[in-house]
C-alpha cells in the first residue's frame, strides 16, 4: 500500500527504539560514573560511555526523572574558557537514600547515605552492645527507620557492617569475638528480618567492616583511581584487610579472603585467638599500643579514641613514641609481606594505622621498602583513609549496588 514503509526496512520508530534500548543499557554505567564523581559533565559522560551526545543526554534525563541525579543545563563558564560549557551532572541531594548500620566492639550506629557516598543523617552512637545480635540489630534498624521517618526519604535498601569475617553465601559472622556474639551468628538473616519488621523497602546486605571501608574509599576516598587497592585497618579491636580489584571487592570463594590479622609479625609475641602468637591482629591494634605505652585502657573512652589521642597529642612522650615505633615496625613487616604477595598499586590505612602513618610516614614506608623482595615496595603509595565513617558508607554501597546495576528495575 502506497505510503507504508517496507516492514523489513528499519524505519524511524525502529531507530528510536534501538536508541532507547541502548540508552537504558547505559543507565547503570552512567549512574555509577556520576556516583563516583568520574562524570561531572555530560561531555565526560558521553566520552566515558562511548555513545552519542544525544544518547548521553537522554540517559542523563532519564536518571534525573528517576530522582537520582541533577542536570544543570546552564552552568557558568570558567574564566577564560570559550564555547558553551557542557551540562553539569551531580547526584540529587534530595534523592533516595540507603540505610547503613555498623556494629563494633564499642557500640553501633545507623545512618542514611545518599548517592555519592554522602551521609545525609546519622544517629548518635550507642556504646552498649548486647550479646544477642537480634537485639542489637533490632535497635540499630529501629534507629535508622526513625531517621527515615524524620527525613521523609525513600529507602533503596539496607547494609550492615560487622567486625567479623562474613561467610558466603549464608551471611554468617564467623568470628565476632570482640562482640561476644556466638560464632557463626546468621547476621544477614537477622538483619533482613529486622529490616522487614521495620517495614523498610529494598534488599538487605551484611559484610565485613574493613571490606566495606575499602569499597567506600575506592569509590569516594583515598582509593579513588586505584586499580588494585589494598586496605589494612584497625578499629576498636583487631586488624582487618581488604582488596579491591578492578573496582570490585575480592572476597574469595566464600567471603573469607584477606584475613590479614593473622599474619605473624612478632616471633614469640602475644597469643592470638587463632591459636598462633605474634599476629598482626594482636600486635598492632589499639590495645597492643596502649599496653606497649604502659597506659591502662580506661572505661571512659574507647580503646581507639584513647590510643589515637595519645599519638596525636603526646607523641613527644618517650613511652608513647617508643610504643608507636614498635607498632609501625610490625605493621610495616605485615604490609611488606602483603605487597610481595598481592602487588597492589596503592595501600590505604584506616583507624589507628592511619594515625601511625601520619605520625611517622617515613619510618613506615622505609620498613615496607626494606622488607620487599625486590626493593620496590617503597614505590607503592601508602595513604591514610580519608572518609569519616567509611564502613557506614561502604555498607550503604551494598544497598546502592542493585540501583547502580539497574536503576529502572531497582526503582520500579
Amino acid at each position: 500500500m502506497s505510503g507504508n514503509a517496507d516492514p523489513g526496512t528499519p524505519g524511524k520508530g525502529t531507530t528510536t527504539r534501538a536508541r532507547l534500548d541502548r540508552g537504558r543499557g547505559a543507565l547503570g554505567p552512567a549512574l555509577e560514573l556520576v556516583h563516583t564523581g568520574r562524570a561531572p559533565t555530560r561531555a565526560v559522560l558521553t566520552a566515558e560511555l562511548g555513545v552519542t551526545r544525544a544518547t548521553a543526554g537522554a540517559v542523563a534525563a532519564e536518571l534525573e526523572a528517576l530522582g537520582l541525579i541533577r542536570v544543570d543545563a546552564r552552568p557558568g563558564a570558567a574564566a577564560g574558557s570559550q564555547g558553551r560549557p557542557s551540562h553539569r551532572l551531580a547526584v540529587a541531594e534530595d534523592g533516595p537514600v540507603a540505610l547503613a548500620a555498623q556494629v563494633h566492639a564499642d557500640g553501633f550506629r545507623a545512618a542514611l547515605v545518599g548517592l555519592g557516598g554522602r551521609i545525609v543523617a546519622t544517629t548518635p552512637g550507642c556504646e552498649v552492645v548486647d550479646a544477642d545480635p537480634a537485639k542489637v540489630l533490632g535497635s540499630v534498624v529501629a534507629a535508622g527507620a526513625e531517621l527515615l521517618r524524620e527525613t521523609g526519604r525513600r529507602c533503596v535498601g539496607a547494609g550492615l557492617a560487622v567486625p567479623s569475617a562474613v561467610a558466603e553465601p549464608e551471611g554468617l559472622a564467623l568470628n565476632p569475638l570482640h562482640l561476644a556474639w556466638p560464632a557463626g551468628a546468621p547476621v544477614r538473616e537477622i538483619f533482613t528480618e529486622q529490616v522487614r519488621a521495620a517495614g523498610l523497602d529494598g534488599p538487605a546486605f551484611a559484610a565485613n567492616d574493613v571490606n566495606l571501608a575499602a569499597l567506600a574509599e575506592h569509590r569516594h576516598g583515598a582509593g579513588r583511581g586505584s586499580r588494585d587497592l589494598l586496605c589494612v585497618a584497625t578499629g576498636h579491636r583487631g586488624v582487618g584487610g581488604a582488596l579491591v580489584l578492578d573496582g570490585r571487592l575480592h572476597s574469595g570463594s566464600s567471603g573469607l579472603a584477606l584475613e590479614v590479622g593473622h599474619l605473624p609479625v612478632s616471633s614469640g609475641g602475644r597469643p592470638c585467638h587463632c591459636g598462633s602468637r605474634g599476629c598482626l591482629d594482636v600486635e598492632t591494634d589499639p590495645l597492643a599500643f596502649l599496653t606497649a605505652a604502659g597506659r591502662a585502657p580506661g572505661p571512659e573512652v574507647s580503646l581507639l579514641k584513647h590510643a589515637d589521642t595519645l599519638i596525636r597529642e603526646h607523641y613527644d612522650d618517650p613511652a608513647v613514641r617508643a610504643a608507636a615505633e614498635s607498632l609501625i615496625d610490625r605493621l610495616g613487616l605485615g604490609l611488606a609481606g602483603l605487597v610481595n604477595i598481592l602487588n597492589p598499586d596503592r595501600i590505604i590505612l584506616g583507624g589507628l594505622h592511619g594515625t601511625l602513618l601520619d605520625a611517622d610516614p617515613d619510618r613506615l614506608r622505609a620498613v615496607v621498602a626494606d622488607r620487599s623482595l625486590w626493593g620496590r615496595s617503597g614505590s607503592v603509595p601508602i595513604l591514610p583513609c580519608t572518609l569519616a565513617h567509611n564502613s557506614l558508607v561502604g555498607a550503604a554501597e551494598l544497598a546502592w549496588q542493585p540501583v547502580l546495576d539497574d536503576p529502572l528495575g531497582a526503582l520500579a
